[in-house]
């Protein structure tokens, strides 16, 4: 009897155990895979809003996304059945990047875009405006940093020893006179939080000299804002968990008919994706035929898309039977000329 128990009790441990096991590999378990899908297509202007701006817009401007998922045994098995997944290895995409220097980039990416959007708005809308440092973002800590438990990627550097660090020239300009070891005060914001500490300055080799000065031991960027001259034009972001630069093009269309009179839309539905410079040239972007599926879901009439993807995002357009009508540019002027020459949808 009662080794017939115990039998019984040790056939449930086996089982449990494999049962354990195999929820573990199936679900639990990294891969060093991605699985890229149709994301959204999410309106813009809630995101944006110009002080003074003209309010007049009947249709909409959609930015697009590319949903990206860190892969499980079971999503990649279920990724077989789904034609709009794209399977990729984590490293063709993030490099030797940790997930949190990732981000941090994608962030980096997204306030580079919403900056050159605004240039580009301005230029095309013949408004004046500045260029001002606003701030020091870590990008990455390198894995032999002596300050590597300090930094997070994503910090705001704020200042050192009290003063203001805006810019790379002024933190430079900051630690100039100081030696290697000296230890420093910071102050960083992270996650809205503040965050201050004593570090010790590294030796860091200059790239355009090859001689060594004292730094901080991260990589770091400056990032900006840009001012109009005149207060009615200034333009604000909300803030939104999306990254990267691809959303450049609607940003800047959305600005523009802001500063405008007139709406630009003309009551249609109008998605696209592409990056954005300071003049107002279009960019290519990855994932392409994920963003078309993204707009045809929401029903766009329109999809502008860089000149570059335009084969790739046609025929994915091909595939789906779309009746988005799928519009190629190569700069701004091509997209604001195209939607200016459309009639008001009826």
């Amino acid at each position: 009897m009662n080794k017939t128990v115990k039998t019984s009790g040790l056939k449930v441990v086996l089982y449990l155990l494999v049962v354990g096991i195999m929820l573990y590999v199936v679900v639990y378990m990294p891969t060093p895979y991605l699985i890229y899908q149709p994301g959204s297509a999410q309106e813009v202007r809630p995101m944006i809003s110009v002080e003074q701006g003209d309010p007049e817009e009947e249709g909409t401007f959609m930015m697009t996304t590319v949903s990206a998922t860190y892969a499980n045994i079971w999503l990649l098995m279920m990724s077989a059945f789904n034609p709009n997944a794209e399977v990729v290895q984590k490293a063709e995409r993030m490099g030797d990047q940790s997930r949190e220097e990732y981000t941090a980039t994608q962030v980096y990416y997204m306030n580079s875009s919403q900056s050159a959007a605004m240039e580009a708005a301005y230029g095309e809308a013949d408004i004046d405006y500045t260029i001002e440092p606003e701030y020091v973002f870590v990008l990455s800590i390198p894995d032999h940093a002596e300050n590597k438990d300090f930094f997070r990627p994503g910090d705001k550097l704020l200042s050192v020893d009290g003063d203001p660090a805006t810019d790379n020239e002024r933190l430079m300009a900051l630690l100039k006179g100081k030696k290697v070891g000296d230890r420093v005060q910071v102050e960083l914001e992270r996650k809205g939080k503040k965050v201050s500490g004593e570090v010790p300055l590294v030796a860091i080799q200059d790239s355009n000299t090859g001689a060594e000065r004292p730094g901080l031991g991260v990589m770091i960027a400056t990032m900006q804002k840009v001012e109009p001259e005149s207060p009615e034009y200034i333009v604000h972001f909300a803030d939104t968990n999306i990254g990267g630069p691809s959303a450049g093009l609607i940003f800047t269309l959305e600005i523009y008919n802001q500063l405008t009179q007139g709406d630009l839309t003309k009551g249609y539905l109008v998605a696209g994706t592409g990056t954005i410079d300071k003049d107002g040239n279009v960019g290519p972007i990855g994932g392409v035929k994920h963003k078309v599926v993204a707009a045809d879901r929401r029903g766009a009439d329109i999809f502008l898309v860089p000149s570059k993807n335009y084969d790739e995002a046609k025929q994915r357009a091909d595939r789906i039977g779309t009746t988005m009508e799928l519009v190629p540019v190569d700069r701004l002027q091509d997209a604001v000329d195209y939607l200016e020459g459309l009639p008001p949808k009826s």
